[in-house]
């Protein structure tokens, strides 16, 4: 994680969209996420589409568990770079709880794995912006933690995440006997 100024760069195209700090905000950053890619040229069923839903709706949802405060919103910045990249950013009020993975969850490893990039910066006065940045065209899903990946659940995983067994390629993860 990386805290650093962004200024938009000359060029770039923005989306900006507040929401209620409830589910159903999350929910809705989501989706019209998605809906602004399409409008700026990006296929629906695309890989960056379905990276930027992920993780809008990790970074929106933890907006609404640990950055709400009663009455206050949320804000979605969608930028799209001059390079091509999409830049993620999610602004809450509560900068004095920043990021962080907890056991058990998997939601920020999967941002990592997901975007070239992310970080966190302060928004004055008191809130804070999560940010992620996703390449077009760059390898996606690479969880780099075997923790992480062996927690997640088995539909989060793509095929090529899995090492081939020996009697061949298997869309399936087994995982050990044992408890959970």
């Amino acid at each position: 994680m990386k805290s650093k100024s962004v200024q938009i760069p000359m060029g770039a195209q923005q989306f900006t969209q507040l929401f209620s700090a409830t589910r159903r905000g999350a929910r809705l950053a989501r989706l019209l996420t998605v809906e602004q890619l399409v409008v700026w040229g990006w296929p629906r069923d695309g890989e960056t589409a379905h990276a930027a839903a992920l993780v809008v709706a990790e970074l929106a949802s933890n907006a609404v568990r640990h950055g709400r405060l009663e009455g206050r919103s949320f804000r979605i910045t969608l930028v799209r770079l001059p390079c091509g990249a999409l830049r993620v950013e999610v602004t809450d009020p509560r900068g004095e709880r920043l990021p962080a993975r907890r056991a058990g969850g998997f939601g920020l490893a999967l941002v990592e794995a997901l975007a070239s990039d992310w970080g966190v910066r302060p928004y004055a006065p008191s809130g804070k912006t999560v940010w992620a940045e996703i390449v077009p065209g760059r390898p996606q899903w690479r969880i780099r933690d075997p923790d992480v990946l062996e927690a997640m659940p088995l539909q989060l995983h793509r095929a090529d995440d899995v090492a081939p067994s020996p009697a061949g390629p298997s869309p399936v993860r087994s995982r050990p006997a044992g408890p959970r």
